[in-house]
């Protein structure tokens, strides 16, 4: 049974570097074809992101947020609820943490703390609306999250345009941020801000709370095979629920942050896709937050990577957009190198087979 084990973990790893492999290739295979240079292209497009500090602080800014709607859908789709309301929540977690940080005046210290909670606790309800309705309604929660996201965006700027705009901006964004709400940076020269610490605690606490502890467990128990948890006791509609809510809560604090973090005023006209790409982070991730900054690090990187080959190439940025897309095709297919998998199981079986008897005849 280890053997499997270790066989099913190798396999996860190689399908993932096979697929960024694959992916890579089909890229400068394409870039062959646009670029007047593609070596040069795909040399800014490889190492373009670790020629500076500024491009290396811009990885880390990039990844920042996705550490927290990844890990926020590893808990949600570990009990099998395909939620895509993390967008929203992250969206509208923003926005609460906005008019927390321009109207009211607390204590240094204490405000950002005060205004991540709030968007924290609209994430939370933003994605406990349509786990609830599965749940009392059997609506399917792909569904009804999708349609979430747009009463999420509209009320979002409904709040920004009318309560909390500044006329005095120019555009469409809200009132300047009272210093003692805004997150520290932790690096000069980037925009490396306090958020980081936060988003690599909540990955950890999140792999403890999934893989370590009983309540992750009856999670896990539940996307595996919810007629078998139910009858072991678990309360299953409840379980549902509570991990949407946490899930949607650190969503609205991954908004919070990223608003403290990078911004001195919430200026967002559109939905960031920062919910969106926590799914695809945490498909990389198998469902397992340990292996979130991993993936959101990679996604980050090639993200950059792809920026700055746009800018000293004749290659547009959208090419990053044809990688991401293979990698998910092949991370997620679950008969991708599932013959060569399944040999290599049965070949180590009969070798412990043929072990045990050799054992048993020495013994004998």
């Amino acid at each position: 049974m280890n053997k499997v084990i270790k066989i099913e973990n190798q396999f996860r790893v190689i399908r993932v570097a096979l697929s960024i492999a694959i992916a890579l290739a089909i890229a400068f295979l394409i870039i062959s074809f646009v670029s007047n240079d593609p070596l040069f292209t795909m040399y800014n497009f490889i190492i373009g992101p670790f020629t500076s500090i500024n491009r290396i602080g811009n990885i880390i800014e990039v990844m920042t947020p996705l550490l927290f709607t990844a890990v926020g859908v590893c808990i949600m789709y570990s009990a099998n609820q395909i939620n895509m309301a993390s967008e929203g929540a992250f969206f509208l977690g923003g926005v609460a943490t906005a008019y927390i940080a321009v109207t009211y005046s607390i204590p240094a210290g204490l405000h950002p703390v005060v205004a991540i909670l709030a968007g924290g606790i609209v994430g939370a309800f933003i994605c406990g609306i349509p786990a609830l309705m599965y749940v009392k309604f059997k609506a399917l929660p792909v569904v009804s999250s999708l349609m979430i996201n747009y009463v999420c965006l509209y009320l979002g700027l409904f709040i920004i345009n009318y309560i909390i705009r500044d006329p005095e901006a120019g555009y469409m964004a809200s009132y300047k941020f009272i210093k003692t709400a805004v997150l520290p940076d932790l690096f000069s020269r980037t925009n490396v801000h306090f958020g980081l610490i936060i988003g690599l605690a909540i990955v950890f606490i999140g792999y403890l709370y999934l893989m370590k502890s009983k309540w992750g467990y009856s999670i896990r128990m539940i996307g595996k095979n919810p007629n078998f948890a139910k009858y072991s006791g678990i309360n299953v509609p409840a379980v549902i629920i509570g991990c949407q809510l946490l899930g949607g809560f650190i969503a609205g604090i991954g908004g919070a942050v990223e608003q403290l973090g990078m911004y001195t005023r919430f200026q967002y006209q559109k939905l960031p896709g920062h919910g969106f790409d926590g799914v695809m982070i945490a498909i990389l991730a198998r469902y397992n937050p340990k292996y979130v900054p991993l993936a959101a690090f990679f996604l980050a990187y090639i993200r950059v990577g792809a920026d700055v080959m746009a800018r000293t190439s004749d290659v547009p940025v959208e090419i990053v957009s044809i990688i991401q897309a293979v990698i998910i095709i092949f991370v997620a297919s679950e008969r991708f190198l599932e013959g060569w998998k399944l040999k290599k199981i049965v070949k180590s079986t009969k070798e412990a087979f043929v072990e045990e008897e050799d054992n048993a005849v020495k013994e004998a």
